[in-house]
């Protein structure tokens, strides 16, 4: 699961929308009312002026105004049908359903839409003063975010919030989505992930070193494509230094020992030094150090949105 409403907008229908169509008072205006708020009227195009002389009948001669009138009767033949169709649409009551289903699905392009969807809607339902209808169009919306585990706390009066475990799952959505760009990433990517399957149900030390090994190889390859890094930089430690998107040193420098215990520990990514070892790795280690190398991230490539992550797209 995703964690994203645009994955199960499909199901909004027969969870949200149908239901509430279902209401003797309001159920017929929801759809038209919805329709509006949601889709701009057409507008008419407007007729040219001619740029030229006309002849002595007052047609146009020029070939310029020929084809701007063209043009326009075009335009002014799809407006007519266009009007023709919302205004049935606007006016259809209950027979408007298929038609509303189809010019959302149409709006949608990303997260942040639904979101605005779901929350325009509310100001319509609103407008209706009917407190009950209201605040059941803000249960159904609850029940269905956590029907669907969507990453989302809904507060009211109504609004949707990012939880954390959607900003995470987005940031590794979208380090997925940069390493898919890339050949080199992409099989860095691949590997690293395979590593985590490859724990299995018994996770060795052994497994769980090379789990955090690959991620390293992938951040560190990740780094290599940021702007400022050097050439012929090939260490992670070094590519922190040369960056330059750092909010305060000491961010840098844990980074830098992060970087510097995957070194030193015996057998992530080098011998190591035996007697800095306290205790041997274990899963608690593999779940901390994994969350905190994807949580630098952002700070070693370009190429992922923050804005995004938080937000949706």
């Amino acid at each position: 699961m995703r964690g994203e409403i645009i994955g199960v907008w499909p199901e909004t229908w027969r969870e949200i929308w149908k239901p509430l169509t279902e209401h003797e008072e309001f159920g017929d205006d929801l759809i038209p009312d919805l329709y509006r708020e949601f889709v701009p009227e057409p507008e008419q195009p407007e007729q040219p002026a001619p740029q030229h002389a006309l002849n002595d009948d007052g047609e146009l001669t020029h070939a310029d105004d020929i084809d701007a009138r063209n043009d326009y009767e075009l335009a002014l033949g799809s407006y007519k049908v266009e009007r023709s169709s919302y205004e049935e649409i606007v006016s259809s009551g209950a027979t408007g359903h298929a038609r509303f289903r189809k010019a959302m699905k149409e709006k949608l392009q990303g997260e942040l839409q639904t979101v605005e969807i779901f929350e325009k809607a509310h100001e319509v339902i609103v407008g209706y003063g009917d407190d009950d209808y209201t605040n059941r169009y803000f249960l159904s919306v609850e029940k269905f975010l956590q029907k669907y585990s969507l990453r989302y706390d809904l507060r009211r009066p109504f609004s949707l919030h990012p939880t954390l475990p959607g900003l995470f799952s987005r940031l590794i959505r979208e380090l997925r989505h940069y390493a898919d760009r890339d050949a080199s990433l992409h099989a860095l990517m691949n590997e690293f992930e395979d590593s985590i399957r490859d724990l299995g149900k018994v996770p060795t030390s052994g497994r769980i070193k090379t789990s955090i090994q690959k991620q390293v190889n992938l951040l560190e390859a990740m780094g290599r494509n940021c702007p400022g890094v050097q050439p012929n930089t090939n260490s992670l430690g070094r590519m922190c230094d040369e960056v330059g998107t750092w909010p305060h040193d000491k961010l840098k420098i844990a980074m830098k020992n992060l970087y510097g215990f995957t070194c030193d520990y015996p057998g992530i990514r080098h011998g190591g030094t035996q007697a800095n070892a306290i205790r041997d790795i274990e899963m608690r280690d593999l779940v901390a150090v994994s969350v905190l190398l994807a949580g630098f991230s952002p700070y070693l490539t370009d190429q992922i949105n923050s804005d995004i992550v938080y937000g949706g797209s």
